[in-house]
């Protein structure tokens, strides 16, 4: 981090606690595109969007890297999961494949 942000910081913080609470050292996620996609949820939505948002991101990258599902790295999951949540931010809660169904997407 280049500049010394005291929000920036005390995140960092925050984040070193909770993994070592919650003990998962290992998992290395960029903070930065997580506080994004929560932001960008809420602000297509509703601010209670973004802690939906990232606690689905969560558990669906949980359920792809315990092979449960694809068997993807933590690290991968929680990418290709969050970018799956930022490409439905675009339509809020309308649109998207809810319109057209989700059927040719495996779900």
């Amino acid at each position: 981090m280049a500049v010394h942000d005291d929000n920036a910081l005390d995140l960092d913080q925050w984040s070193r606690r909770l993994t070592q609470a919650l003990q998962i050292l290992d998992l290395k996620v960029d903070t930065q595109e997580i506080l994004q996609l929560a932001q960008q949820a809420s602000g297509a939505l509703s601010p209670g969007a973004g802690a939906l948002t990232t606690f689905y991101v969560g558990y669906a990258a949980a359920l792809d890297a315990t092979g449960n599902r694809a068997g993807k790295t933590p690290d991968q999951a929680v990418r290709d999961a969050a970018a799956t949540a930022l490409r439905l931010t675009d339509d809020g809660a309308h649109g998207g494949q809810d319109g057209v169904g989700w059927a040719a997407t495996g779900q």
